[in-house]
């Protein structure tokens, strides 16, 4: 195996499968059938997953609401993936913790760095969830933090689209993949990876990213393999 630990950033998008919004129970399941198949070849497995299925905080700003109460409910929307995630990791057989920025005792234990290093070495999945804790932070930015913290190896960044263009694939037919990239050439080019935040901290802190599609079944196993899919963004 090419990683001993990994933060797998999964966007809240990606849980509606087939729905307009909310959650698709088939689609959570698949999910939880490749993370256990990684992790039972003995992968760390971190998770940081979006709420965008729910409800973005960007979104606030074109109603009534301000951007910073806005964020702070599309937090709360990433706990309510996490707690879906986590039961439906659970109902596999797999030990789990999940992990909240804001306290919220009832349901999450508080972020903790070692503590979540403990439970990783214990072979449980983390969860992390609520983001960073501040607004105008978005969820890639929470996963690059986090991956740096518990000193992950990589970020698996999964998505529907299988690497990086040079445009999008599913506007541009002409549109040609990249197998690996570096940090400079993405600025260079302009590609929308992450956001510039997240994606400079990666940067600075050499934390290699992969970008994949985690909708084909088999795809997360290749990717802890070393097996060439999806793109590497590396310095």
């Amino acid at each position: 195996m090419q990683y001993k630990r990994v933060l797998l950033k999964l966007s809240g998008e990606a849980l509606m499968g087939e729905k307009q919004f909310g959650i698709d129970n088939n689609r959570l399941a698949t999910y939880a059938k490749e993370i256990k198949s990684a992790h039972d070849q003995g992968l760390e497995i971190a998770i940081v997953i979006g709420g965008g299925n729910i409800f973005r905080g960007v979104q606030a700003e074109k109603g009534i609401m301000e951007r910073v109460q806005g964020d702070y409910m599309g937090m709360l929307a990433t706990m309510i993936n996490g707690l879906a995630l986590q039961a439906a990791l659970e109902s596999f057989g797999m030990k789990t913790r999940l992990m909240s920025s804001i306290k919220m005792e009832q349901i999450a234990e508080p972020y903790i760095r070692r503590r979540a290093i403990r439970h990783l070495e214990k072979g449980r999945i983390v969860i992390f969830g609520a983001g960073t804790g501040s607004p105008y932070f978005t969820t890639d930015s929470a996963a690059s933090l986090r991956a740096i913290e518990i000193e992950a190896d990589v970020i698996l960044k999964g998505t529907r689209v299988d690497g990086i263009y040079s445009a999008d694939p599913e506007k541009d037919p002409t549109a040609t993949k990249f197998e690996s990239i570096t940090f400079d050439e993405v600025y260079e080019k302009g590609l929308n990876i992450m956001d510039l935040t997240a994606f400079t901290l990666c940067k600075e802190n050499n934390l290699p990213i992969v970008v994949f599609d985690m909708n084909t079944p088999g795809n997360l196993g290749k990717v802890v393999d070393g097996k060439e899919e999806g793109t590497l963004v590396k310095n």
